[in-house]
């Protein structure tokens, strides 16, 4: 069982930066990917990104690429999305959530163990 726990959401104007964390229970975190997810008003969940259980490994979804860097640090046992240059299209909840296969990290389907989101607004 993993417990994750996400952080750094808010209310921010259009060209802003934020950090995400998502913090992880349990002594097992690099051995699973972790992703980030967000769910907009009126949308489906979609993949924003991911990273590999040692870090070396990152995935991006083409809408955030350039502007978005994931990261994690093991012997915190958190993962971080970093988004730069945020737009009003962002405004979403953000979840993250582990994978222990990590085999299709874009599929929300295959994640074990989701947070419970934190909302990002972005105002124009």
């Amino acid at each position: 069982q993993v417990q994750l726990v996400e952080s750094g959401g808010g209310l921010v104007q259009a060209g802003d930066s934020l950090r995400l964390s998502c913090a992880a229970s349990g002594r097992t975190f690099n051995t699973y990917a972790v992703g980030w997810f967000r769910q907009g008003p009126g949308k489906e969940r979609e993949f924003v990104a991911a990273i590999s259980g040692s870090g070396r490994s990152t995935y991006y979804a083409d809408s955030v690429k350039g502007r978005f860097s994931i990261s994690r640090d093991n012997a915190k046992n958190t993962a971080y999305l970093q988004m730069n240059t945020l737009k009003p299209e962002d405004t979403a909840v953000y979840y993250c959530a582990v994978d222990r296969a990590a085999l299709r990290l874009d599929r929300s389907s295959e994640y074990d163990y989701w947070g419970q989101g934190t909302q990002v607004t972005v105002s124009s």
